[in-house]
């Protein structure tokens, strides 16, 4: 494929792929011209909002409360655990190249860590779409909810409020999530599940990292306090709660204080 000329047009087409494979194999050609200095850093390629990125055809998207919940004891239970993951992670893709495709006035050090996560999160879809190929099933096949992408929408002004709800808040969900569904899945024998999701949580504390640089780094050129502007902007665009017990030790690595910790646990 002859790749485009700007890193804001290929971040776009990344988003834009709607088959499963392309985007991935898009998003490593991406990262790899970037690396390889063969993209342009020109930010005049025009910016929109984009309310549908790429998804496949045939996925249902339904509230998250209509999402079924199975029991992970059974085939049909592991597939649609697998499907969910899986769909978080093609998520994650999209949201990696947004971040990269949308604000373009940060150090290319920016770039340089969302191009990386992109890279990787296509990597981690295609571990879970194989280990849901090998139970019949691919991804599409369960339907799904747009959580991820809605605060997205609601983020795309302002690049501070975009590190802060997204790796901060919702990818940050995982760093909790992960470990009891490990648990669960070595409890069942289901161990090479299990071990793809352990690599994946390591990738996912340095994703959710690279949230917390930028986002200190938001705050320091604006004089803000990151602390008290988390705690505001989780107050004002997050409609959940932090459901305990929070991930402390991988939390901590990935760039929370533990008054951070602290306060979300306090906070109604």
């Amino acid at each position: 494929m002859e790749m485009t000329k700007t890193l804001f047009e290929a971040a776009y087409h990344c988003i834009m792929a709607s088959e499963p494979l392309e985007k991935v194999k898009l998003s490593e050609e991406t990262a790899d011209a970037w690396n390889a200095g063969k993209l342009s850093f020109n930010a005049t390629y025009p910016i929109q909002t984009i309310v549908n990125p790429g998804l496949p055809t045939d996925l249902h998207l339904v509230p998250a409360r209509d999402v079924p919940h199975r029991k992970m004891s059974t085939p049909l239970g592991q597939a649609a655990l697998l499907h969910a993951l899986a769909h978080i992670e093609f998520n994650a893709i999209n949201l990696a190249w947004d971040a990269v495709y949308r604000f373009r006035t940060l150090p290319q050090a920016f770039y340089d860590d969302w191009v990386k996560v992109a890279n990787e999160e296509a990597t981690h879809f295609m571990w879970l779409q194989e280990q849901l190929q090998q139970l019949s099933y691919t991804y599409g096949d369960f339907p799904a909810h747009n959580g991820l992408w809605e605060m997205a929408l609601e983020t795309t002004e302002d690049v501070l409020t975009r590190m802060a709800l997204v790796p901060r808040v919702l990818e940050a969900r995982g760093l909790d999530a992960t470990p009891p569904i490990i648990a669960k899945l070595q409890a069942q024998g289901l161990h090479p599940i299990a071990d793809i999701l352990k690599r994946i949580l390591q990738d996912e504390i340095g994703h959710v990292a690279i949230g917390s640089r930028w986002f200190a780094h938001c705050c320091a050129e604006r004089g803000l306090e990151v602390e008290i502007t988390f705690q505001r902007l989780v107050a004002k665009h997050f409609k959940g709660r932090f459901k305990p017990p929070l991930n402390r030790e991988a939390r901590l690595a990935a760039g929370f204080s533990a008054t951070e910790l602290d306060n979300m646990l306090t906070q109604t």
